[in-house]
């Protein structure tokens, strides 16, 4: 009777102990701020679209390049894809824009093809477009490049 009243005592502590305020120092800061869970809060506005045509840097290895102009109203369906207008194989000499990768030609077989594989042919479901959001918690994110440049510097040694 003793050990069972002690093990609800300390389940009882303990549950106490974890119930803590959202609000209260320690936890992450949350992005809906003070907000209550049960309540709607006010979301931010959209971020402006980069619309400078400017190739940014990739910041891993394999980053599929952002879009750096606007994207809005382009059909992009099983019917037609509006990036190909410019970006296809047989338009860039037109329209000087960077041609699909070849990687975007190969099947799941790794056979290449004259049109671009099914697979890839949704461009937005990896290409976004680049926008002036800030960042919306602070954090150290270091691009792969220069995390591995200052490794390299201290030797390999962390």
């Amino acid at each position: 009777m003793k050990r069972a009243l002690l093990l609800a005592a300390t389940l009882v502590l303990a549950t106490v102990a974890n119930a803590q305020n959202p609000s209260s120092p320690g936890l992450p800061n949350a992005l809906r701020g003070n907000t209550a869970i049960d309540a709607e809060s006010k979301p931010p506005l959209m971020p402006k679209v980069v619309n400078d045509d400017q190739r940014k840097t990739r910041n891993y290895p394999m980053q599929p390049p952002l879009i750096p102009h606007q994207i809005d109203n382009y059909q992009v369906d099983k019917s037609f894809n509006k990036c190909m207008s410019c970006h296809g194989r047989d338009k860039v000499a037109d329209s000087q824009a960077p041609m699909v990768s070849v990687t975007h030609f190969m099947d799941r077989d790794g056979s290449m093809r004259n049109e671009i594989s099914p697979r890839r042919y949704f461009c937005i479901q990896c290409h976004v477009m680049q926008t002036d959001a800030k960042v919306p918690v602070k954090n150290t994110f270091q691009d792969f490049y220069s995390a591995t440049a200052a490794d390299a510097k201290a030797g390999g040694k962390k």
